[in-house]
């Protein structure tokens, strides 16, 4: 939250900060949102039988994932793992197709956890416009990065200048007035004519850090002059999971029973009521967003402690147990997720390109702030 105040008080770029005020008054409005769920559902249901089928659900799945920066189906599978929970929520995993009151309960759950994570972690809307690159690159901050930076791309002593200036690039961020590089938009529209323009292409020689200081300035010029023409509009999220969520949740020992009764009451049962150990990363996930954890597969450094934690507490071996052993389990790795994570902390920042105009309007969640066309995160 801190670093969402510095963006809005430093930056005269930032156009919009979304703290999902406007979605939880929506939901909260029961005649607009019962009106909203009409028209989102008449639309959404092409065959006019009054319920949606798993294929009239999936433009809505993925304009949910559209609004809450997910790259497209199928482009990543941490993306995909969440596009299907999405589905999942609204079929219960068994369903072949849902009525409207059962669409506007779901849709009316997924909207208040998307305000509630957005007033934990606003998403700043900048608008990318070259002032803060050729600030950078005017500023004493430059040669001493400058030089950071070629030390990290050119490790081998043999990248060519092309590859050296394309690897920079990547390493520069929004705080340098940077917009995500690996961006396919800003490749194209961006990264693509200021190298041509630059005329390196020709050049495969090993490069010096003196031509690369060079060369790096003047093509920091040309995308600064190309972003005051074309300027990138860029959502910028920061989180640091650091296991306080955690904590809180296993301090109030009342919701967290109630949480875990909740969880084992979805969890199918086997042999004589025992539940197989492979559920548990399932019930994990149920409970991420009450503990502050990203879901399975949506940060990769997060998967590694969680599995850590799996590996300590053996619960991946898919032996059944009880109810009683599967809780035990449950909070055994929860907390040994909060001790990895309270002693190093995992900071993420993730910059989506929005695309404007937009070349598909969004079906579900237009006219509402919430769907931009966006393109992959980028760390």
């Amino acid at each position: 939250m801190e670093q969402q105040q510095q963006f809005r008080t430093k930056r005269d770029g930032v156009v919009q900060v979304l703290d999902g005020s406007e979605i939880r008054a929506l939901v909260e409005n029961r005649d607009a949102f019962a009106r909203f769920v009409d028209d989102r559902f008449r639309k959404l249901d092409g065959d006019g039988d009054g319920r949606l089928s798993v294929k009239e659900l999936q433009p809505a799945v993925a304009d949910i994932g559209a609004a809450i920066g997910l790259p497209a189906r199928g482009s990543s599978r941490q993306a995909d793992h969440i596009y299907a929970e999405v589905l999942n929520e609204f079929t219960h995993g068994k369903q072949d197709s849902v009525s409207k009151s059962e669409f506007q309960r779901v849709l009316s759950d997924i909207l208040l956890g998307m305000a509630a994570g957005l007033k934990r972690d606003p998403i700043v809307i900048l608008r990318i416009n070259g002032e803060d690159l050729n600030e950078f690159v005017d500023s004493s901050r430059y040669e001493p990065e400058a030089a950071a930076i070629f030390s990290q791309v050119n490790s081998g002593g043999n990248a060519s200048p092309h590859q050296c200036l394309l690897a920079a690039l990547r390493k520069l961020t929004v705080d340098h007035g940077m917009p995500p590089a690996s961006d396919s938009w800003v490749v194209e529209n961006i990264v693509e004519p200021a190298m041509q323009q630059l005329g390196t292409d020709q050049l495969d020689q090993p490069v010096s850090q003196e031509a690369f200081f060079h060369d790096f300035k003047k093509l920091l010029s040309i995308i600064t002059r190309r972003l005051q023409q074309h300027p990138v509009i860029v959502a910028h999220t920061e989180k640091t999971f650091e296991g306080s969520g955690i904590k809180r949740l296993l301090s109030n020992k009342f919701e967290f029973d109630k949480l875990l009764d909740s969880v084992c009451r979805g969890v199918p049962k086997e042999h004589k009521d025992k539940t197989s150990k492979g559920y548990l990363r399932v019930a994990l996930d149920r409970i991420a967003d009450s503990a502050s954890l990203p879901p399975y597969g949506a940060v990769d450094q997060v998967d590694a402690v969680v599995n850590e934690a799996f590996k300590m507490a053996k619960a991946d071996d898919g032996k059944l147990v009880d109810e009683a052993e599967f809780k035990k389990l449950l909070s055994e790795i929860l907390g040994a997720i909060m001790l990895q994570l309270d002693g190093n902390p995992i900071a993420v920042s993730t910059n989506t390109v929005v695309h404007e105009p937009m070349s598909a309007p969004s079906s579900l969640l237009s006219p509402t702030p919430l769907s931009p066309v966006v393109s992959s995160p980028s760390e």
